[in-house]
C-alpha cells in the first residue's frame, strides 16, 4: 500500500497533540498568556502610531474660540491671525465640521455622537493655522493668546501638534522598547514549553524512533511528525489569543472613545478590523516559528543533527 508521506506526518502530528492532552495544555496556556501580553502592546503600539500619522497630516496650530462666539467674531478672529507674520493660512473649523470629522473617525461607534447633535454638540468652533515656517510656532502662539477684540479674548485654547508629536514619539518608543523584551520573553518561555512537551511525546516513542532509524528513516522524516505537533500548538495558541484580543479590545476601546469624546478630544483610535490581517500574520509566524524551533531543540538528544 502507498501512503501519502505528507499526510502520514500530519496525521501522526495530530495524534501527538492528542496523546499528552495535559502537556499540550499548559503549553497553550502558556503561549496564549504570553501571547496576550505582547498583544495588548502591540495593539497600543499601533494605535499610537495611528494618532502620530493623523496629527502629522493635520500639521499645524488649532485655535479654539469661546463657545459664545457668533459666527461674525469667528470671522474676525481668524482674520486677524491671518495677518501674524508667519502664518500661511488659517481658516474657520466649525464645530459642526469637527462633530462630523469625529464621526468618520469613528465608523462603527459613530453611534456614541447621537446626543451631541445640534445644541449639544460639545466641541467647539476653531480656526486652523498653518504656518510658513514651523520654527515660529512658538512666536505665533504667543500673538495669539494677545488677541483681544473690543475688549473681549476669544481665544479659549491653542493646540500645537509639535508637542503633541514629541510626547507621542517617547512614548512609542517606550511602547516599542517593551513589546521587544516581552516578545524575546515569549519566545524564550513557549520554545522551553513547547520543546518539553515534545520532548514527552519523543521518550515515549524512542524505541519506535530506534526501530525507524535502524530500517533507514531519515532524520527530517523522523522529526516532522513532531514539528507538526509544534505548529499546531503554536496555531492554536495565536487563535485563541487573538479571540481573546479582539472581544477586549472591542469593549475597552469603546470606553476610551467615550472618554475622549467627554473630554473633547479629537482623537480616535482603529477599529480591530483595522489591525486584523496584521496581527493574523504577526501571530502566524510567532506560533509556527516557535512551534518549529521547539519541536527541533526536542529532538536533539534523539536524532543526529
Amino acid at each position: 500500500m502507498r501512503y501519502n508521506i505528507l499526510s502520514y506526518h500530519i496525521g501522526e502530528g495530530i495524534k501527538n497533540v492528542f496523546k499528552n492532552k495535559k502537556s499540550t495544555i499548559a503549553s497553550i496556556a502558556i503561549m496564549v498568556c504570553t501571547m496576550f501580553m505582547f498583544g495588548i502592546f502591540f495593539v497600543i503600539g499601533q494605535n499610537v502610531n495611528n494618532i502620530m500619522q493623523t496629527i502629522e497630516r493635520e500639521q499645524g496650530i488649532q485655535v479654539f474660540i469661546i463657545n459664545e462666539a457668533t459666527e461674525d467674531e469667528v470671522e474676525e478672529v481668524r482674520n486677524v491671525i491671518s495677518t501674524i507674520d508667519g502664518v500661511s493660512t488659517a481658516e474657520i473649523f466649525t464645530k459642526q465640521q469637527a462633530l462630523d470629522q469625529m464621526k468618520e473617525r469613528l465608523k462603527d461607534n459613530k453611534d456614541l455622537l447621537k446626543g451631541y447633535e445640534g445644541d449639544n454638540n460639545i466641541f467647539s468652533d476653531s480656526v486652523v493655522v498653518k504656518l510658513n515656517d514651523l520654527q515660529k510656532s512658538a512666536e505665533v502662539q504667543s500673538k495669539i493668546k494677545e488677541i483681544e477684540i473690543d475688549g473681549t479674548k476669544y481665544v479659549k485654547k491653542i493646540t500645537s501638534s509639535d508637542d503633541t508629536i514629541n510626547a507621542l514619539i517617547k512614548i512609542a518608543n517606550g511602547i516599542r522598547l517593551v513589546t521587544g523584551v516581552i516578545l524575546v520573553l515569549l519566545i524564550l518561555i513557549s520554545v522551553f514549553i513547547i520543546s518539553n512537551t515534545i520532548k514527552l511525546t519523543v521518550h515515549a516513542r524512542r524505541k519506535e524512533i530506534s526501530i525507524m532509524k535502524y530500517v533507514g528513516a531519515t532524520n527530517s522524516f523522523i522529526r516532522s511528525p513532531f514539528i507538526v505537533e509544534g505548529i499546531i500548538i503554536g496555531i492554536l495558541s495565536a487563535l485563541i489569543t487573538i479571540s481573546i484580543i479582539a472581544g477586549i479590545y472591542q469593549l475597552v476601546s469603546t470606553k476610551i472613545i467615550q472618554v475622549f469624546l467627554n473630554l473633547n478630544l479629537g482623537i480616535s483610535l482603529l477599529q480591530f478590523s483595522d489591525m486584523f490581517v496584521l496581527i493574523l500574520i504577526v501571530y502566524m509566524v510567532l506560533g509556527i516559528g516557535i512551534g518549529v524551533l521547539g519541536s527541533v531543540i526536542s529532538m536533539k538528544r534523539y536524532l543526529e543533527v
